[in-house]
């Protein structure tokens, strides 16, 4: 879940780049217009995505953990030893 929410906020933060630099919204060039339903409904979801982890961001003390797994530390030669 964290990584699609982080994968559509760079989508969001490359539209917005390319507002100001190009003047071109990729999003409503690809659906026709900013007012069409369906570049709406992106904007909307890309908006939910970058609330989620700006709040997962938050309450995790600043570390955004995109993957929800640690590795395993290597046993120590002590614990190998006592087999």
């Amino acid at each position: 879940m964290r990584w699609v929410a982080f994968l559509l906020t760079c989508l969001g933060g490359i539209n917005w780049l390319m507002i100001g630099a190009l003047q071109y919204d990729f999003i409503a060039g690809i659906f026709g217009t900013q007012a069409n339903v369906f570049s709406r409904i992106i904007y909307v979801i890309i908006g939910v995505a970058t609330v989620y982890i700006l709040i997962v961001t938050v309450f995790s003390k600043g570390k955004l953990k995109l993957f929800g797994y640690k590795k395993k530390k290597a046993p120590k030669r002590e614990e190998l030893e006592d087999f």
